[in-house]
């Protein structure tokens, strides 16, 4: 089937939301960096959970039981971020909020591609890959050169205050995300009557009920993902398709409208 009028009609109307808004918000997943090579979670034959059980590599009672079968699995994810570029995705985002259509992203993902394009006000609820922590005295460092000799020799690297183990700072399963971040993005959730949701699937808590409270105070959805969402029938367009191919279509139809 032609999805081709179906698309255009749905980018018209994001669009015109975009341009009527006077504070729009972005909510990105997995979905905006696999364009950039970077795996989704749960995508069907490719999915990060479709080969290991999170909990045994991902949680933090799994990386402080073994840390070796965390730093085993994360090694080739860590080089596949390091080498990734933004996806057209990501460069629209950052085109439109550097033209003022465009508050904040709110991303669940970790891999700073975001940043890398140019997005300004980024809020990563999920932490990142910038700094290190240690998970027996708590001190945080930059990661850069640790990374660096992570990825050539595989050697995990241990805290020189204490000899602890350090841990990206990222959120593992078990774990508390940044209540910094998490205040920053409801400020911005709060004032929006706007969000665009792309390439998230809407499945982890509490990011996923972000939605929710923008339409709680009668805000409007847009979401474009390849997968249907549990907001779908509430939010006010749905395009299900790839963001790389979406999003440039909206960022240059608001720059250019």
């Amino acid at each position: 089937m032609d999805h081709t009028d179906e698309y255009e009609n749905g980018i018209a109307r994001a669009v015109a939301l975009i341009q009527e808004s006077r504070y729009t918000v972005a909510l990105t997943g997995a979905g905006i960096s696999t364009p950039s090579g970077v795996p989704d979670f749960r995508s069907p034959g490719s999915g990060l959970w479709e080969r290991v059980d999170p909990m045994q590599v991902a949680s933090i009672y799994a990386f402080r039981r073994t840390p070796e079968t965390f730093y085993g699995w994360f090694r080739p994810l860590l080089m596949t971020i390091l080498t990734a570029e933004p996806s057209p995705g990501h460069r629209a985002l950052a085109e439109l909020e550097s033209e003022g259509w465009l508050k904040a992203v709110i991303t669940q993902n970790i891999d700073d591609l975001h940043q890398r394009a140019g997005s300004h006000e980024v809020l990563e609820l999920h932490g990142h890959l910038r700094e290190v922590v240690c998970i027996s005295c708590y001190r945080v460092v930059p990661s850069q050169e640790l990374i660096d000799t992570f990825v050539s020799t595989g050697q995990v690297a241990r805290c020189s205050a204490c000899g602890g183990l350090l841990k990206p700072n990222a959120v593992l399963f078990g774990e508390q995300l940044p209540i910094q971040v998490v205040n920053r993005a409801l400020v911005h959730v709060r004032q929006a009557d706007l969000m665009l949701i792309a390439g998230s699937s809407l499945e982890v808590v509490p990011a996923s009920q972000l939605p929710l409270l923008v339409r709680e105070h009668l805000g409007r959805l847009i979401v474009v993902n390849l997968m249907p969402t549990y907001v779908d029938e509430i939010a006010d367009v749905v395009i299900h398709a790839d963001v790389a191919e979406i999003l440039p279509r909206i960022a240059r139809a608001c720059v250019g409208g």
